[in-house]
């Protein structure tokens, strides 16, 4: 996973929802059950930050926003099976770097889960008018925290039922430039 070398860049363990039909546009407030009924797979995985700006975390929430939650991309592991009678979000996660682990925690830790994240997001989503479509995921969280890593480092997920992802994090390089741009 390519991430901004001389920038910030961290791995984060997540549980990962994939919206199965788009809420209605009109509703605006969701039971954790009816967010439950618009996820049609949850999946193990891993976002990963980075941001250009290395001190990003330290200059605070309005700058971690303002580079979209330095959100550089996911890795979208395995989907769990039986999500709705797997009690994933009690799951003991564990996040290691390089073999060495940097984190544990449970979904179960956030206020409603990984499910009243999903909720948050369509509600907030339907107070801003933007309409979420079939096939988007949801990021719902850094379930045992967000953890710097740099290029050549493996940033490994894992979860129960023997679960996990992992991959490499490599230095980003720049796009090569269209000849009209000079």
């Amino acid at each position: 996973m390519p991430v901004f070398g001389e920038g910030f860049a961290a791995g984060e363990a997540e549980f990962l929802l994939r919206i199965g039909r788009s809420p209605d546009p009109e509703q605006d407030r969701f039971t954790l059950g009816q967010a439950a009924e618009l996820v049609d797979e949850v999946h193990v995985g891993i976002e990963i930050a980075s941001s250009p700006l290395g001190p990003i975390n330290e200059l605070g929430p309005v700058a971690v926003v303002s580079d979209f939650g330095n959100n550089n991309g996911l890795v979208i592991g395995d989907a769990v099976p039986d999500w709705r009678g797997s009690g994933f979000e009690q799951w003991e996660v564990t996040t290691l770097i390089d073999g060495a682990e940097a984190g544990r925690g449970r979904a179960s830790g956030f206020p409603d889960g990984a499910i009243g994240s999903a909720r948050f997001l369509f509600e907030l989503m339907a107070r801003r008018r933007i309409r979420l479509e079939q096939g988007q995921w949801i990021s719902t969280g850094a379930v045992t925290g967000v953890h710097k890593a740099r290029p050549g480092q493996v940033v490994e997920s894992r979860f129960a039922e023997g679960m996990s992802v992992r991959c490499r994090l490599v230095e980003a390089l720049p796009e090569p430039q269209h000849p009209d741009c000079r």
